[in-house]
């Protein structure tokens, strides 16, 4: 009986991992530009981690999340998203202390998440993140948006725009959430069961059910932005000026809602526009999480950040027909006609190796037509041929696969020969 991998992971094949070790190299790139420094977290956490974290009343907690037991009585969750682990570890490793602040990190790793696999949605999912924690300052904010969007660019994407909402601070969100239950209680039996539960927890994350969103109630539900107040208002304004000063462009959504309990204030999307891309048009999502540090134990540390997910950006790439530079050159394959020459082969490899020079030989003692396919597939720039004529000589015939001209080469001297090539 043959084993399968689990409903919605994948693996990632050799001639399609080069993608995405280029895509995640082109992301540490800018993020050493912008001076955001890694930090790895673990794969599990505590489960009240991600409950006081993510919130309980989003979808994540409530639906999605791989919690299970230990042998210790403990209760355990596979990290949904990676902002809260960040959030714990800034807490708990005391970095509000550091004397450069905000603290600016970046993180890339898998994510677990239960919910219905589709195109460019898996169950295991590798996410790209960044968190500036320690600085209430929308320039900040403008820093953490065109980082994500020069991460676009550079990998050469054009069909996508940024989408900006503000959610305003606590009294501002205080004030809506009064209206919305206002608007809401009197049908509220109309709605799900998890609306009805979010009414007067999270009433916000009705305007996101993806259930109800055709309800007439949503549709006239009061906007966030006639709730904001001066100071949330002045915030937004100068996030926009920062933005348009950067030349970055972008659309107001009054309708935009992160899915995560912790957001306020700046709250945005960055969305791929391209033909065939998909009804799920979402690349990148962020936002400023001001009380979150608290919430977790720290001291008051505002902080902003975003997620994406690599497997989108690859669908994105594709969509846009957009072909990454990975291709892989081989130095020289070195080709072995009898045991005395593949015996002097195995050496040779090491040695041309130890040198930095990218070489393959046969393992299967094919024949040469084999050998040279073997050579052309991995797009050899020279192939090696030594025989027992060869090897009585001291000489190993060296052909350059593009021309074709080949010479004789000093066996000793073979290493330094492609060196200089």
């Amino acid at each position: 009986m043959s084993i399968n991998i689990p409903r919605g992971t994948q693996d990632i094949l050799p001639g399609t991992v080069e993608k995405w070790q280029y895509v995640e190299q082109v992301a540490r790139e800018i993020c050493n530009q912008y001076q955001y420094k890694e930090i790895r977290t673990p794969i599990f956490e505590h489960t009240e981690l991600f409950e006081r974290g993510v919130g309980d009343t989003t979808d994540i907690v409530q639906k999605e999340m791989y919690t299970f037991t230990d042998r210790g009585e403990r209760s355990l969750t596979l990290r949904p998203e990676g902002t809260a682990a960040v959030v714990r570890s800034y807490v708990q490793h005391k970095m509000f202390g550091y004397p450069d602040q905000p603290t600016k990190l970046f993180y890339q790793g898998p994510m677990f998440r239960y919910e219905r696999p589709q195109a460019g949605r898996f169950r295991q999912f590798v996410q790209f993140g960044v968190e500036a924690i320690g600085s209430e300052d929308p320039a900040v904010d403008a820093e953490v948006i065109s980082l994500a969007m020069e991460l676009y660019k550079r990998l050469g994407l054009k069909e996508f725009k940024l989408v900006l909402n503000s959610l305003g601070d606590a009294a501002s969100r205080a004030s809506h959430k009064e209206a919305l239950v206002s608007h809401f209680e009197p049908r509220i039996e109309e709605f799900c069961s998890d609306c009805q539960t979010r009414l007067k927890k999270n009433p916000l994350r009705i305007l996101d059910c993806k259930k109800d969103r055709d309800h007439e109630l949503i549709k006239t539900a009061p906007s966030l932005k006639d709730y904001l107040n001066e100071e949330s208002t002045a915030y937004f304004e100068k996030l926009q000026h920062y933005l348009t000063t950067m030349g970055i462009d972008y659309e107001l959504d009054p309708n935009l809602v992160r899915g995560l309990d912790y957001y306020n204030h700046t709250a945005f999307e960055i969305m791929s526009s391209a033909d065939g891309f998909g009804a799920i048009t979402t690349l990148c999502g962020g936002g400023r999480y001001n009380g979150l540090v608290e919430e977790i134990g720290g001291p008051s540390s505002p902080g902003i950040g975003f997620a994406l997910s690599i497997e989108r950006l690859l669908a994105a790439l594709e969509a846009e027909s957009i072909e990454l530079p990975v291709t892989s050159v081989l130095d020289c394959y070195f080709i072995s006609m009898g045991e005395k020459a593949k015996e002097h082969f195995v050496k040779l490899t090491y040695q041309a190796r130890q040198q930095g020079l990218k070489v393959e030989m046969d393992y299967k003692s094919r024949k040469m037509k084999a050998q040279l396919k073997s050579a052309d597939r991995l797009q050899a720039k020279y192939v090696a041929i030594l025989g027992e004529d060869e090897l009585a000589e001291g000489i190993i015939l060296v052909k350059k696969m593009e021309s074709g001209n080949q010479e004789k080469i000093e066996l000793d001297h073979v290493i330094d020969y492609l060196k200089k090539q």
